[in-house]
């Protein structure tokens, strides 16, 4: 396909990144703390770490990782932490000891980390205590031999104020109890590495920097293999993007999403790496009061987020306070913007809200709207530099402008592949080297892209995958339960959220006790909140229940 996007292009911006520009995310991230050192790289909770304290402790967890535990290049290490300092040390210690990172959702249960955490192979894991409870229940069933737990305050100087010292073991209090053989506390791991000394370790390109859960297009979640040449890939695209409107070392981006989801990770934490910008880290976006509060001691630049977020904070009267003339990029991801919420967002604020489009299997960013863009579109923008998008119909031929068809996506961010699972690969990576993403879309005449429909049955909350096996797999254990089905249903606050058929073994069987039977197994945004009853499910001729038709 001709790429017909380029003459939509803002002036100045090239067709073509340099995905070798750095060797890998280490070499990026090592040059960036030597060129970034005394400025303020993540505040959390009104504490501050600088690009060089973050180049020494990263290190200090690098070796240990690498020369106390021994772990060998590419061997996984799973992070099981919100968005807190260690974090953003962990991660890069992980990738500076040759390892690959697993990103864990803090709010897994147990059943849910176990499986992602045999899926993958991982040997370690570094938690926050919160979660330790979890992790001990999930490590009986997988590899894992080493765990690193870290409390809040870890990271919070003893300097600090009574106020945030009583917040601190106001949350220690809420720490279930745990006991997990043989793990060590983050202030030894630390120690023992500064010890031991740290030594650095060739990383290439082709290496997985991280194994990224996704259910792909259907079925159960497969570890997206993401190299080093892809991320850098991704954030130079992303960063020839916004380049215009950014200077390096005087920016402030507002980090409300979790670093452990691919949105975040590369667009905030990896791409604002190289500009050397400071990451204000809020720990509970859920807690809006508090964040709006936050918002109003920093003069930032840029923010993302999901639809859902940027709705919670035009609702709140103190929001409208803020001093937004700092405000360069506001950017959304993850679900679709709606008209009304990216309307009211510029109303108050004075910033478009532009949207972006992308997959845990690219890396994550394919496509997004000019950062000059004088008012919300409706459309998800252009592809990216390096990157080619093709409409195809079902016998993968391109369609012309303005047809429907299945969103087809080449370039240097997509993965090498899902983990283990190469016949789930070769059902999405074509023999082009196209990628189907299993949305429905349209390319118009000056190369913007609109999604139409989901062809997947994946279910959008908030900005986070709901598999329907996995939900359907979690309901099927209530003996009530006959048959049932999942899809998601239009919500005002997430987007989606889940809703149940169910055909009924036990009649008694009532939608309240079989929302708690979920409960048990399955986070909190995959739990469904409604429940119908049929006396049958639809069906193909092969007796393969119809999600569509319900939906």
């Amino acid at each position: 396909m001709e790429r017909i996007w380029l003459k939509s292009y803002p002036p100045g911006m090239p067709g073509e990144i340099d995905a070798d520009a750095y060797a890998s995310v280490v070499d990026l991230f090592e040059q960036s703390v030597a060129r970034f050192a005394a400025r303020p790289a993540y505040v959390c909770m009104g504490e501050a770490i600088s690009y060089a304290e973050l180049d020494r402790w990263s290190k200090e967890l690098a070796a240990y990782f690498r020369n106390v535990l021994g772990l060998p290049p590419g061997a996984r290490v799973a992070l099981m932490l919100p968005n807190v300092l260690q974090y953003p040390v962990a991660l890069f210690a992980v990738l500076r000891a040759g390892c690959t990172v697993v990103n864990c959702n803090p709010l897994y249960t147990a059943r849910e980390l176990e499986y992602q955490l045999a899926d993958s192979g991982a040997s370690a894991i570094v938690v926050l205590e919160n979660f330790a409870s979890v992790v001990e229940h999930a490590l009986p069933g997988t590899r894992v031999r080493h765990v690193v737990v870290t409390g809040l305050g870890d990271m919070l100087g003893l300097f600090r104020g009574a106020l945030v010292n009583a917040a601190v073991r106001h949350v220690k209090r809420l720490v279930p109890p745990w006991r997990i053989k043989g793990a060590t506390s983050w202030s030894l791991a630390r120690a023992r590495g500064r010890q031991a000394g740290f030594t650095p370790v060739a990383v290439a390109p082709g290496d997985i920097a991280f194994l990224q859960y996704t259910g792909g297009t259907t079925g159960v979640a497969k570890g997206a293999m993401l190299t080093h040449r892809n991320i850098v890939a991704n954030l130079q695209q992303a960063h020839a993007w916004i380049a215009s409107k950014m200077e390096a070392g005087a920016e402030t981006i507002v980090t409300a999403l979790p670093l452990y989801h691919i949105f975040s990770l590369t667009a905030n934490c990896l791409t604002f790496l190289k500009l050397g910008a400071t990451n204000v880290l809020i720990v509970n976006p859920r807690d809006i009061r508090g964040f709006v509060k936050e918002l109003a001691r920093h003069r930032f630049t840029a923010i993302t987020g999901v639809n859902t977020l940027f709705a919670a904070l035009l609702r709140q009267p103190a929001f409208a306070r803020i001093d937004f003339s700092a405000l360069k990029i506001s950017l959304g991801g993850g679900m679709a913007v709606q008209q009304k919420v990216a309307e009211q967002w510029q109303a108050v604020t004075g910033s478009t809200l532009i949207e972006a489009y992308g997959l845990t299997e690219t890396s994550p960013a394919v496509t997004i709207n000019p950062v000059d863009l004088p008012a919300f579109n409706g459309s998800i923008g252009l592809p990216l530099p390096s990157t080619e998008v093709a409409i195809r119909d079902e016998a993968g031929r391109d369609l012309p402008p303005g047809q429907t068809g299945e969103l087809c996506v080449r370039g240097p961010q997509v993965m090498a592949g899902y983990w283990n699972r190469p016949e789930e690969t070769a059902l999405v990576v074509m023999a082009d080297g196209f990628m189907r993403t299993g949305d429905i879309a349209a390319m118009d005449e000056a190369g913007f892209v609109r999604l139409i429909d989901r062809k997947k049955d994946m279910i959008l909350v908030s900005g986070f995958n709901v598999y329907p096996n996995e939900v359907e797999a979690v309901a099927a254990t209530h003996p009530g339960v006959q048959e049932v089905a999942a899809v998601g249903v239009p919500h005002e606050k997430s987007g989606e959220t889940v809703k149940l058929f169910v055909v009924r073994r036990d009649a008694a069987l009532t939608a309240d006790e079989l929302i708690a039977h979920c409960r048990q197994s399955l986070s909190a945004y995959k739990v469904p909140h409604q429940v119908e009853f049929r006396d049958e499910l639809p069906k193909t001729n092969v007796g393969k229940i119809l999600r569509r038709a319900l939906r």
